[in-house]
């Protein structure tokens, strides 16, 4: 990663998508996020699982989060979906 990560960085699952939330906190030595997730709260993601960090944006591997991350993830904009 080129760019430190700070506190309200938008966080994606790849660039050019759309944002499903930001991070609130990074650990002190480093090792994870605190990200909050729209519609879910928040969840612990291990350094590990960033792609990349550019222009405030945190880019996430999908594949890298936990099945309850990613869930949270995929129901992120839920609330704004007609129906839902």
């Amino acid at each position: 990663m080129n760019e430190q990560i700070k506190v309200g960085y938008q966080t994606y699952v790849y660039d050019g998508g759309e944002e499903f939330g930001a991070v609130r906190e990074v650990a002190p030595d480093g090792s994870q996020l605190v990200v909050y997730i729209e519609n879910a709260g928040e969840f612990v993601v291990p350094l590990d699982a960033v792609k990349s960090v550019h222009s405030g944006k945190v880019i996430l591997d999908y594949a890298r989060l936990n099945r309850r991350v990613q869930k949270a993830i995929d129901h992120a904009h839920d609330a704004e979906k007609p129906g839902t």
